[in-house]
């Protein structure tokens, strides 16, 4: 219940009682409050730097891989910075420098590393969609359908039914692959050609 005080007196003197019995532990827990908004401050200052720091140090291994020796020095940067989503950026590029030279072994590893360690879900996903690709390319067509699966159904679906059609159609399964192609013309974002493909498999099958 709270104490009423009949003179401005008695109120200070009330004041002074509870500061000379309090004041230390509110000074101690203001001081606390404050020291941790500095803290959470630096911090988040640090945080920053950090941040830039990393996406400078990406920029540079990149501008790397036109140089002589670059592929070895980005592939040092993703060894080195594994908890860095710059990393998994990194080996995006390194996967598409392979498949320009047609070395699909090296994509597969590449583009396997963003698949194993990436946080953010559309890049993993597009990924796994770039590696079934590599996969295909490499005739390893079940490892290729497992690696499909990974694709989440919110993500590039139409793209990953029309590769999952691609892949059926190159390992001889006709069945299967205008069963996908079919369930990729009412999914979002495949391309236009996969009604050609269709009428493809049907032209194929009247040929047989």
């Amino acid at each position: 219940m709270e104490e009423r005080y009949a003179t401005e007196e008695q109120q200070i003197e009330a004041i002074k009682k509870f500061w000379k019995e309090n004041g230390l532990a509110i000074f101690i827990g203001a001081a606390i409050g404050i020291g941790g908004l500095v803290g959470w401050n630096q911090y988040k200052a640090s945080e920053i730097e950090a941040q830039e720091a990393a996406s400078a140090n990406y920029a540079q291994a990149v501008a790397q891989l036109e140089q002589e020796g670059g592929f070895g020095a980005v592939s040092d940067y993703i060894a080195n910075n594994s908890d860095q989503s710059y990393a998994d950026l990194a080996a995006m590029q390194l996967a598409n420098k392979a498949i320009a030279s047609q070395d699909f072994a090296e994509a597969a590893k590449q583009l396997k590393i963003v698949v194993d360690n990436a946080t953010h879900l559309p890049l993993k996903n597009l990924a796994s969609i770039r590696l079934a690709r590599v996969q295909k390319q490499q005739g390893d067509f079940d490892a290729a359908l497992t690696t499909l699966q990974g694709v989440t159904e919110n993500q590039f679906p139409g793209v990953a039914l029309e590769l999952q059609g691609d892949i059926h159609q190159a390992a001889g399964n006709i069945e299967a692959a205008r069963q996908a192609y079919v369930q990729a013309l009412d999914a979002e974002g495949a391309s236009a050609i996969v009604q050609v493909k269709l009428d493809n498999l049907a032209v194929a099958g009247d040929a047989q």
